[in-house]
């Protein structure tokens, strides 16, 4: 029962929330905002959105557009190196969780003289950040509320930065932003929103009773709302409720830990380029079932979550029950689902499997029972 648990001090949820961005900033002292998102927001308009409420409020804006899935560690520098020219004294991430992650860390690098490789791990950043919103347009990441960036760095292997400074002063939920989401995009985040919940119900390092409860309620709001955003992505309330579930699914992962899911699908965006919730969504089913004897008891728990109304005889019935619906989620989807058709080559497999074991650890340690590398290539090799 001993446990620490961070959060994000303010959330906005609202349509229409991004009206607000300005008297926002304002409130948090800042007059030279940089925005940080990938082209698409700027080709969609929510980039001059933003910057006009901005300007509307007496900030002046610049906007740094050229975040790429999976940043890389010289883009990230890029960004900082645009806000430190433009002397930023708030950022704002706008976007999915790339972009996200990358504002996070701008926030944190302009007044820093800490260079980025300083920060890799855990609790490695000294001083403060410059004030920072994030405002995510994916349900999925929940990047907005956590005290996590990943990258990609030169040698194209993930890298985690984890300190309580990346949480953001503000997180701004406006679905408005999310309607417009095309249905792969819309089913990978929303798999990846629950592979949160799921992996942070089930840690073995730092689950805690605070995290099941948001994982619990994330759940039942992403299993309940995931078909009717995919059947109508115009749907508001489903859309709403999605960004509230990524948000609460965040807020469990980031406290209690994600674990081989998350660990099989780093090496396929490092490598890849697969974006992060479809390589989450490739591995989710089979890990699932991998984990079913381990994770039982906490599997039948999540059952009445995801399958509200449904009964079961019995313990592992109602498991059973939670892992075959997994496997549902991912069929109806209407992603890709073999790793051959998404240009991955098979000598890569074994190397995979020993980056996993080896270099990502931590989540590994964090799963409900052990994986080796076989375990782990075997699992590869089954969706090849």
């Amino acid at each position: 029962m001993n446990h620490e648990f961070r959060s994000v001090p303010r959330i906005i949820c609202e349509a229409g929330a991004l009206q607000e961005v300005g008297s926002v900033f304002r409130g948090l002292g800042a007059q030279r905002v940089i925005l940080v998102c990938d082209p698409g927001i700027v080709s969609l308009g929510f980039a001059g959105q933003a910057q006009a409420v901005l300007e509307t409020a007496g900030c002046e804006v610049a906007v740094f557009d050229q975040v790429a899935p999976d940043p890389s560690s010289t883009l990230v520098e890029q960004a900082v190196k645009q806000a430190q020219g433009f002397k930023a004294d708030g950022v704002l991430g706008l976007g999915g969780g790339s972009s996200l992650d990358a504002a996070k860390l701008v926030a944190l690098l302009i007044n820093s003289e800490q260079s980025l490789e300083d920060l890799y791990g855990t609790d490695k950043a000294q001083g403060q950040r410059t004030p920072l919103v994030l405002m995510p347009t994916t349900s999925g990441t929940g990047s907005e509320v956590t005290w996590v960036s990943v990258i990609t760095d030169a040698q194209q292997r993930k890298q985690a930065v984890y300190s309580p400074q990346l949480l953001p002063d503000v997180a701004i939920l406006d679905p408005q932003l999310t309607l417009g989401l095309p249905a792969k995009v819309t089913a990978a985040t929303g798999l990846d929103a629950m592979v949160h919940a799921i992996e942070a119900y089930t840690s073995r390092t730092r689950k805690n009773p605070i995290s099941d409860g948001l994982a619990t309620s994330a759940l039942a709001l992403l299993g309940a709302n995931l078909p009717k955003v995919l059947a109508n992505g115009r749907d508001l309330e489903a859309r709403t409720a999605m960004l509230q579930g990524s948000l609460m699914a965040g807020m469990a992962f980031v406290n209690a830990s994600v674990a081989a899911i998350h660990a099989l699908a780093y090496p396929l965006g490092a490598r890849f380029h697969i974006p992060h919730g479809h390589a989450n969504a490739l591995v989710m089913a089979p890990v699932i079932r991998f984990n079913l004897a381990s994770a039982q008891r906490h599997y039948a728990e999540l059952a009445g979550h995801l399958l509200q109304g449904q009964h079961f005889d019995n313990e592992a019935s109602a498991a059973e029950a939670f892992v075959q619906a997994v496997e549902g989620l991912v069929k109806d989807s209407g992603l890709e689902q073999r790793l051959s058709n998404l240009n991955v080559d098979q000598a890569s497999l074994p190397v995979m499997a020993s980056e996993v074991v080896v270099g990502i650890r931590r989540l590994i340690d964090s799963n409900p029972c052990d994986m080796t590398e076989q375990d782990v290539e075997a699992i590869y090799r089954s969706i090849y």
